[in-house]
């Protein structure tokens, strides 16, 4: 028997940050969930002009001024660039070929990874943006959707998750914004990647990396151990 769920929905950081509980929602570790996202949003927005991460693209500061999880989440980036052949990176190219500081690739399942620390005990799922980290305190799997990018009214795919994250990549919701870091090409290989992972940051990078890899991105997930969705611009979607 499917249990009741109690529901809590916001706006954060430019996406709605939903919240289901089996149960009742904690109302205290919510409001810290949302506290943190907002705490996130103040360091790492790109379009707050005062944001410590908008200030260290400027040069106005160093790296060594900003909050210690600036270093963190760069540290990630550079990881993920080595990882994926330079695909994945927090410095994109420009149009005048220069190269920009732009985290946003980690920074959003980083941090709903670190507001869902707040929801410990809790059966839950946690989504941002479509990102979502579930943990399941009984039988019973969270069953996260994966929308069909030509179609997002429709979903194409059920994933069944007990206690892990599910993260997918793609342009249907907002359009050309990722890139192959490594010349600054517009992908054309997938319509959306999804990965499926115990770690949303690592759900989150993956997805966008492999989407940015085009064709090698099935073999490339394969060997890091990810599982998931892979939907073709044309063609049958993939299960990997």
């Amino acid at each position: 028997m499917t249990a009741l769920l109690d529901r809590r929905v916001t706006q954060v950081m430019g996406m709605p940050v939903s919240l289901a509980v089996r149960g009742t929602v904690p109302e205290a570790a919510w409001a810290e969930v949302i506290t943190e996202l907002r705490w996130v949003d103040w360091v790492f927005s790109l379009w707050k002009p005062d944001s410590a991460i908008s200030r260290l693209a400027r040069g106005e500061i160093t790296l060594a001024d900003c909050p210690a999880e600036v270093a963190e989440v760069i540290a990630l980036g550079e990881a993920a660039e080595a990882a994926s052949g330079g695909a994945f990176s927090v410095w994109l190219p420009t149009a005048t070929g220069t190269r920009t500081l732009d985290p946003t690739g980690v920074v959003k399942g980083w941090a709903v990874e670190r507001a869902a620390r707040h929801l410990a005990g809790v059966d839950f799922a946690l989504s941002a943006g479509g990102d979502m980290v579930c943990r399941s305190r009984g039988q019973e799997a969270w069953q996260v959707g994966v929308e069909d990018p030509a179609d997002r009214t429709r979903l194409i795919a059920r994933i069944p998750v007990w206690n892990g994250a599910v993260a997918t990549s793609g342009t249907a919701a907002r359009g050309a914004h990722l890139l192959d870091a490594r010349d600054g090409s517009v992908p054309q290989t997938w319509a959306s990647v999804t990965v499926v992972a115990d770690s949303l940051t690592c759900a989150d990078i993956d997805a966008t990396a492999s989407y940015a890899l085009g064709d090698s991105a099935r073999s490339w997930l394969v060997e890091r151990g990810r599982h998931g969705l892979l939907v073709p611009a044309s063609g049958t979607p993939e299960v990997y």
